[in-house]
């Protein structure tokens, strides 16, 4: 830290700080929290950043820093003192940081000015206005601020009652040791994984010891999100690790919980592949409509204004984040089904709870679909074409053909290919190449689903009907082959794939777009995928063969989206965020 003597000082020292540091300017007479400067100018999201009387720049905002700085040099003066005259209108811009943030946002440059709330950051231009900021400040606990700040805002019952009030100071104790995000992140993962080893013993002291294991995981996933928002260590290795892991924990729980049910001879693989599938499906539906809505224009509906209201009712919002069974919720009925019963139990419980969660939330976003007055964008066209992850064999269809009109012909489309495909695998007769032609037609279907753009309103619906038609299909594919160990080779598969497409939802969240074109072509789109398992169940019926290339396929599928997805989140491509999450 070095102390300027005027502006032109100023522009000099920071000129000569190097081009790959982060700088910050800070009005020698600010009075405030340390937090508050802490927020304004520590956070690593932003490539600006300002509080009154402080102001950072990240390299990529440096050079119109310092334009800016040498501008208000030459307008003050190169001898004036770094408080500039009040002339300004806005008191907050009436410092040389607050002149700084003006130029830099008339350049272009985004300046994120964080909430403060009871957090005080003035610049007193007199002795009586110090002296009201030094009392504001000391009467505010800027500890217990930063405390409460490190909780999410929005979450669900149990962890806002159960687990927040506690692990909240689980963050500041791994802070003040220096750990970080990404290890205590780590470290869920692997307890997680713990809990699903103890799961698969098959005894009862397994199952208590893999309950509480799930358990001890949940608090330190939280503990993980408030640690970054204690310590502001947001990172794009953290970006990634928390949008991935949290499913890898719960379906290798699953996995876990299902090798443990057929070694105390109870085979429920085909439940747990079945919980996967839901649980997948679920967010898709939750990502897909988000990401259709998030900038429609004219964004109105009478349906949302009404559960607006509902919210405003204390009782009901809680209620309503129950329903749902978000994560805090679904895994404490995990953990203790897990201890107190049986695997088949816990996925019974979990197959109808998801079920009627699902019901609930997407009969809700229909009903705003359907009442909302909104104009897509393009934005939002592409990401649920993007969503959609179409290879090679339907985007030849949609290249060909005509785009087809009307309102909902796409999702309607989509649903009848979806129909087709998986009533195909249930009811003609396994192995039969008649479920080749049903993919076939599921490929035709598909190709016109996106033959246009998908700017309708349920066409959010389209990316969900497409993934239920490919996770489904192959449960039930596996399901019905009498090959041994054709269901876990399954479970194998459609976690695969379902890393694809979390990993596709997440890029176009940080705003960098899908997953590179090469990459879909490669694992051959979802309509490629669904008809290479089809063919596979005619060609390898009933044999081993059909177990072992699905393990082959799982295998490649997994390789080749790790690799890439690795290589993007820890490049430099990647966004700098970190993700909120959603509630389920």
């Amino acid at each position: 830290m070095q102390t300027a003597a005027d502006a032109g000082d100023a522009a000099t020292l920071l000129a000569a700080v190097p081009a790959g540091r982060r700088v910050a300017l800070v009005d020698p007479r600010f009075v405030g929290h340390v937090h508050a400067l802490r927020l304004g100018l520590t956070d690593p999201r932003f490539a600006a950043a300002t509080v009154p009387g402080a102001l950072t720049a990240q390299p990529e905002a440096r050079g119109a820093l310092l334009r800016a700085l040498r501008r208000t040099t030459a307008a003050v003066g190169a001898g004036a003192p770094v408080v500039a005259p009040d002339t300004d209108p806005a008191p907050d811009d009436r410092t040389v940081p607050g002149r700084i943030a003006v130029a830099l946002e008339a350049e272009g440059i985004a300046v994120k000015r964080p909430e403060l709330g009871s957090l005080t950051a003035t610049v007193p231009t007199d002795a009586g206005a110090r002296a009201t900021a030094e009392s504001a400040r000391d009467g505010v606990d800027d500890e217990a601020v930063r405390l409460r700040s490190a909780v999410k805002a929005h979450d669900g019952f149990f962890t806002t009652f159960a687990i927040s009030p506690y692990s909240r100071y689980i963050a500041r104790w791994c802070a003040r040791r220096g750990l970080t995000p990404n290890q205590v992140t780590t470290a869920s993962l692997i307890t997680a994984l713990i809990a699903a080893g103890a799961a698969a013993t098959g005894t009862r002291g397994g199952y208590v010891a893999a309950g509480i294991l799930l358990l001890v995981s949940f608090v330190l996933d939280c503990t993980d999100g408030q640690l970054a928002r204690y310590s502001l260590q947001y990172s794009t290795m953290g970006a990634w690790l928390d949008a991935t892991f949290d499913r890898a924990k719960e379906y290798a729980y699953y996995a876990g919980l299902a090798i443990g049910a057929v070694r105390g001879g109870d085979d429920v693989w085909v439940l747990a592949l079945g919980a996967m599938v839901l649980q997948a499906c679920r967010h898709v539906v939750d990502f897909s409509f988000n990401e259709a809505n998030h900038d429609a224009v004219a964004n109105t509906s009478p349906t949302a204004a009404l559960s607006d209201k509902l919210d405003s009712v204390g009782w009901t919002v809680w209620a309503r984040r129950m329903i749902v069974l978000p994560i805090g919720e679904r895994w404490a009925m995990i953990a203790v089904l897990t201890a107190l019963t049986t695997p088949r139990i816990v996925f019974y419980a979990l197959l109808v709870g998801c079920a009627l969660a699902a019901c609930y939330t997407t009969a809700g976003r229909l009903l705003r679909s359907l009442t909302r007055r909104a104009s897509r964008t393009d934005r939002a066209a592409q990401a649920l074409a993007d969503l959609a992850d179409s290879g090679p064999l339907a985007q030849g269809v949609a290249a060909v053909a005509p785009g087809l009109r009307g309102a909902f012909t796409a999702p309607a489309v989509a649903l009848l290919g979806t129909l087709v495909m998986i009533g195909g695998a249930l009811f003609l007769p396994y192995g039969s190449w008649l479920t080749v032609a049903a993919a076939a037609v599921y490929v035709l279907l598909s190709g016109l689903a996106v033959a246009r753009p998908l700017k309708g309103a349920l066409d959010w619906l389209v990316p969900p009907f497409f993934r239920a038609a490919e996770y489904v299909t192959i449960l039930v594919l596996a399901a019905r082959s009498d090959a041994p160990h054709a269901v876990p080779a399954a479970f194998g598969l459609v976690s695969a794939v379902a890393y694809h497409h979390y990993d596709t939802v997440y890029r176009i969240r940080g705003g960098t777009g899908a997953p590179p074109h090469w990459l879909v072509r490669t694992i051959g789109g979802h309509e490629g995928r669904t008809t290479l398992v089809a063919v596979l169940a005619a060609v390898l019926t009933h044999t081993a063969g059909f177990t072992t290339a699905l393990t082959a396929l799982a295998v490649a599928v997994a390789l080749v989206v790790l690799v890439e997805s690795i290589r993007f989140w820890v490049s430099s491509s990647a966004p700098a965020v970190h993700d909120e999450g959603e509630l389920a």
